[in-house]
């Protein structure tokens, strides 16, 4: 269990948990027998208990890609189908993919063999950093952006309770990133956004904002960012 406290309305919380519920009830219909997706160039199979991949997921795999050195290695935090692991093999020769579902590590696996990567991503499941060894150049981590309580594997990729898996990364990612390594966080406004900023804070994370995306959902406007996050002075996100 972490510290955490929402530090949104209580208005705000209602309306988010409604947005998370009809988010996973959809998610849940439209992935009942399994999807294959075509993204950025890729082939993805996604099983009905792994996240599928949405509208907003480009925003972070198009910074993935122009970030990604040849010699970084790369951690992808929260895989999934694998998909920014597959993308970061692309350029990089050494990814490390983790994920603490089963399912979405045998998906990981299959989708980065059948995209010609497999040589170059090794697949773990881990809780957090649990199975995670060795010091990254990359950290690539798209969290739930929920904090409610997950009913199954599948709502686990989009509802992290009381953030704590989220906490844990922040409170133990310094022990893996390089001297001079970066993080990719995605995150939104339909997440608690103020309790990441107060993360990023407590560990003086320089940050820039890499990507940014606004839509209207019932009259209010959500905002989704990319940001690069490194060791140093914390700053305003």
């Amino acid at each position: 269990m972490t510290d955490f406290v929402p530090t949104v309305s209580a208005d705000q919380v209602e309306r988010i948990r409604a947005w998370h519920l009809s988010a996973y009830q959809a998610m849940k219909a439209e992935g009942a027998g399994g999807q294959t997706f075509d993204y950025l160039g890729r082939t993805l199979i996604v099983p009905p208990e792994v996240m599928p991949i949405t509208g907003m997921h480009e925003l972070l795999g198009n910074v993935v890609l122009a970030e990604v050195r040849e010699e970084d290695r790369v951690l992808d935090m929260g895989t999934g189908s694998g998909v920014n692991a597959i993308l970061a093999a692309g350029t990089a020769r050494r990814v490390l993919a983790v994920d603490i579902n089963p399912v979405a590590i045998a998906a990981a696996r299959e989708n980065a063999e059948a995209n010609g990567v497999a040589d170059r991503v090794e697949v773990r499941e881990s809780d957090v950093f649990s199975a995670v060894d060795g010091e990254f150049d990359l950290i690539v981590f798209d969290p739930p952006y929920r904090w409610f309580a997950p009913r199954d594997l599948l709502e686990a990729a989009s509802t992290d309770e009381n953030y704590r898996a989220m906490t844990t990364f922040f409170r133990e990612a310094h022990r893996y990133l390089a001297p001079e390594g970066r993080m990719l966080i995605a995150f939104g406004s339909s997440g608690d956004l103020g309790y990441l900023r107060g993360l990023i804070a407590e560990h003086r994370l320089h940050t820039e904002v890499l990507a940014h995306r606004d839509l209207v959902k019932e009259g209010v406007r959500v905002d989704y960012y990319v940001f690069r996050l490194t060791p140093g002075s914390a700053s305003a996100v």
